[in-house]
């Protein structure tokens, strides 16, 4: 067994690159099915967000994996090999308990990727795609994340995405409470950031979605209107704020639809956050008057404020998971002996069984049972001293010492 992580995130590539190797939600379980099903890897889950997208593989040829990763998403690996990293075993292992602890993530301590990692490992159990191998490494995972938020403040004073947006607003209208406010989605995120924006106690807040069912709940609880996606060229002039966050694969604010709402309104500024990837707006309308953009990568200066309480608690969090890895590995090196104590097992049963069935017909015979016993006994000493007597008397000179040291270490001897 090979564990393997392989991706990109918010250290290593843009948004523009991000965007184009994400996983929506309707290609999951085909990527999934097809890394197993091509004997890529045994076991699989994938773990794509706004800031991240990371393959969690069981594999015996990861040197395949960057090719596929590429191919999926129809980029040359080229392209793509300078924003990609691949971690093998215990950095995997790090790397897997680094980002459920917050300790990776954009806003540092905050405890929203955790939930997005446990809903990736049951949608890759769903799809049939987790063995022994994940499965202990995503419960090593939650268990480390758990005592990590339970044994230091690495999430205190975190400053989530949705916060951040508020802020950002603040900076451009004098009160939020003036303001009528569009979310575009009805996912978590969207439900996080109405959360903070109700807290300003807007003039209007309406959702938009594809399904204004699903929205709904989400719009009665805030005491929000709901309208369809359809109906945004029409209505988004009404709005000052705009959040949007879907799993479109394509954009859903245009730069046209924009400048047909500037003029509408006059010119009167709109404020949009853009917490999707793939992204909803047209990269084009940043260069647009009157039109504050922001992407989720725009969001990182805001989120870093207040830090300095939280990265004094990273070490003692970094101690914690330092200990967990080395665990993991201990466990998953185990792991591995198990074939080769499995085979010396099955041999010694054969050798029993043999020695046994003649002891069985020599009794059968009449014969003396004291002398059945002593043959049947010196019958299995040999046959268990055969291999490691046989592999001393033929190893080559230089090989025969440390054969010696082996045998030696192994029957606990003590030659002179």
């Amino acid at each position: 067994m090979q564990l393997l992580t392989l991706g990109v995130n918010h250290h290593t590539a843009p948004l523009a690159i991000r965007e184009q190797v994400a996983f929506g939600p309707d290609k999951l379980v085909q990527a999934l099915h097809e890394l197993t099903q091509s004997k890529r890897a045994s076991e699989a889950a994938i773990l794509s967000t706004c800031n991240r997208t990371e393959l969690y593989v069981n594999t015996v040829s990861p040197d395949a994996l960057s090719q596929w990763f590429a191919d999926f998403h129809h980029l040359d690996a080229r392209e793509l090999a300078p924003y990609l990293y691949t971690l093998p075993r215990e950095k995997a292992a790090q790397h897997a308990f680094r980002v459920a602890a917050g300790l990776d993530s954009m806003v540092l301590g905050e405890t929203q990727i955790l939930g997005q990692m446990k809903q990736a490992v049951a949608t890759a159990e769903e799809a049939g795609t987790l063995g022994l191998l994940l499965h202990k490494l995503f419960q090593r995972t939650f268990s480390v994340a758990k005592e990590v938020r339970s044994s230091t403040e690495i999430g205190a004073n975190s400053v989530s995405m949705a916060a951040a947006a508020v802020r950002l607003a603040e900076r451009i209208f004098p009160s939020v409470a003036d303001q009528a406010c569009l979310f575009i989605g009805a996912g978590e995120m969207i439900e996080l950031c109405m959360t903070h924006f109700a807290a300003q106690h807007p003039r209007r807040m309406t959702v938009a979605n594809r399904t204004t069912e699903r929205a709904r709940p989400l719009a009665e609880r805030l005491n929000a209107g709901v309208i369809p996606l359809t109906a945004l060229p029409d209505e988004v002039a009404a709005y000052d704020i705009i959040i949007t966050s879907t799993a479109s694969p394509l954009p859903i604010l245009g730069k046209g639809m924009l400048e047909r709402a500037i003029r509408q309104r006059r010119h009167r500024p709109i404020f949009i956050v853009d917490l999707a990837v793939p992204r909803d707006v047209e990269a084009e309308v940043a260069d647009m008057n009157d039109v504050f953009l922001y992407s989720v990568d725009d969001l990182g200066q805001v989120v870093r404020e207040g830090m300095d309480n939280r990265i004094a608690q990273v070490a003692q969090a970094e101690a914690i998971i330092e200990t967990s890895v080395a665990n993991f590995i201990h466990w998953m090196e185990g792991r591995e002996l198990v074939p080769v104590i499995r085979g010396l097992r099955d041999a010694a049963e054969r050798h029993r069984r043999h020695e046994l069935d003649k002891a069985h017909k020599a009794l059968a015979r009449g014969e003396d049972p004291h002398a059945v016993l002593d043959a049947m006994s010196h019958g299995l000493a040999n046959k268990f001293l055969h291999a490691p007597t046989h592999g001393l008397s033929h190893a080559a000179p230089d090989e025969r010492a440390e054969l010696v040291r082996l045998i030696s270490q192994l029957y606990g001897l003590h030659p002179e």
